[in-house]
């Protein structure tokens, strides 16, 4: 797997190019982060988005041990 350059990636992410980003299968960042209460995103129309911040500070707060 290529590893992603944060400089080539928007600001707001769509779910695949999240889930990429993590290094995870889009149905996995669903199960594991879309529905966690203390998960954030931003709504464009019906559309979520993420930043590369909120991943990996959600990442640090809830995920690592």
């Amino acid at each position: 797997m290529e590893q992603l350059n944060t400089r080539q990636l928007p600001y707001l992410l769509n779910r695949q190019q999240a889930a990429d980003f993590l290094g995870i299968d889009p149905v996995t960042f669903d199960k594991v982060f879309r529905r966690h209460r203390d998960f954030r995103c931003f709504m464009i129309g019906k559309q979520a988005r993420f930043t590369v911040e909120e991943l990996t500070s959600f990442v640090r707060l809830h995920l690592a041990d």
